[in-house]
């Protein structure tokens, strides 16, 4: 699927980029700013996590509805790697200004993965980010998230016919809004709609793919102490592979994820995250000879954290992650656990 200009000609992946940097740059210089109401702010965090499956660290860490929940196919070769220590750094900035809108708040964020025994998988996302007052109950949020040549490992290519263990890479592109709304000082909704695409080194192309999502988020402070979010999403992906039944690898989908989280303040300084998500991936494979024809696969995770307020700026943490994938064709599911430790500052 192409997006159309309007003469009728595809707009390239790098028009897409441009044209959402023009719209933050032109938000950037919206006249009527108030001096009074620009400043800048800074966002960082380390953690340190042991992971006991390389392959599926970076897909367990994007399991949320804030991030990339719906990850590439994993196949059974891409997973159980081996155990590594892995740093996990961000970084963001926010520059906040006011406009004849209201408050305009945009945001650069860079995000890594640094593998300590195996630096192939290591790799970073760029994220950029433009959130508009629209009055005092309503924004607007546009983001563009950028990941580039992200090793997956070593895979069965079927392009040669002769299945050669080759390196899968990913490159990924993702354009979303969300409508965030004010329900009560206490009730939060927003509508995430988002357009990706991830394309694959050549000896894999068949896995290109696009992708849409829609989904509502809710968040309730149920008390002054508690905290509740609920998320559903809906998505749709096509890959290159269903018109090319010579490869037999038609990773297109049909995608329900589900997820709720409860956050709550157990002393003055001390709180306790938790969060469970589900996704239930429908292959929508129809070719003869693909395992995915008439398949599907459930992920099921679970989290836990303990974030310690140090200062007003900076708190400690630590975690678990616990997450179980299991195709309908295999016969025993795959897990994988992230512990972590980090720090976090705002400035």
């Amino acid at each position: 699927m192409h997006l159309l200009s309007p003469a009728g000609y595809p707009i390239s992946k790098q028009a897409r980029t441009l044209t959402f940097l023009a719209v933050l740059v032109s938000l950037w210089f919206m006249p009527q700013l108030s001096s009074a109401a620009e400043g800048w702010s800074l966002e960082g965090r380390g953690v340190l996590f042991y992971t006991d499956d390389v392959g599926l660290f970076s897909a367990t860490r994007r399991l949320s509805r804030d991030g990339d929940p719906t990850q590439p196919a994993i196949d059974s070769k891409l997973t159980d790697q081996g155990s590594d220590v892995v740093f996990e750094p961000l970084l963001g900035v926010t520059r906040s200004l006011t406009n004849s809108l209201g408050r305009l708040d945009l945001n650069v964020q860079g995000q890594g993965f640094v593998f300590t025994e195996n630096p192939q998988f290591t790799h970073g996302t760029l994220r950029l980010q433009a959130t508009q007052e629209l009055s005092s109950a309503t924004r607007v949020q546009a983001r563009f998230s950028y990941a580039p040549d992200q090793f997956l490992g070593d895979n069965d290519e079927r392009q040669s016919g002769q299945k050669q263990l080759t390196a899968e890479k990913l490159t990924s592109y993702i354009w979303s809004t969300r409508l965030i709304h004010d329900v009560t000082p206490d009730l939060s909704v927003r509508l995430l709609n988002r357009y990706g695409m991830r394309r694959y080194n050549e000896t894999f192309s068949e896995r290109d793919l696009n992708f849409w999502t829609i989904g509502p988020h809710v968040d309730w402070r149920v008390s002054p102490k508690v905290k509740l979010g609920f998320s559903y999403h809906y998505e749709r992906g096509l890959a290159k592979g269903r018109s090319q039944p010579q490869f037999e690898d038609d990773t297109s989908y049909i995608n329900h994820y589900v997820s709720a989280d409860m956050d709550v303040e157990l002393t003055e300084r001390l709180s306790l995250l938790t969060a469970f998500h589900f996704e239930h991936n429908i292959w929508t494979s129809g070719l003869a000879g693909d395992e995915r024809n008439g398949a599907y696969e459930n992920t099921y995770q679970g989290e836990v954290t303990l974030a310690y307020r140090l200062t007003e700026s900076i708190q400690g943490f630590s975690g678990v992650q616990r997450s179980s994938r299991k195709e309908s064709f295999e016969s025993s599911s795959i897990q994988n656990t992230n512990v972590g430790i980090g720090l976090s500052a705002r400035f």
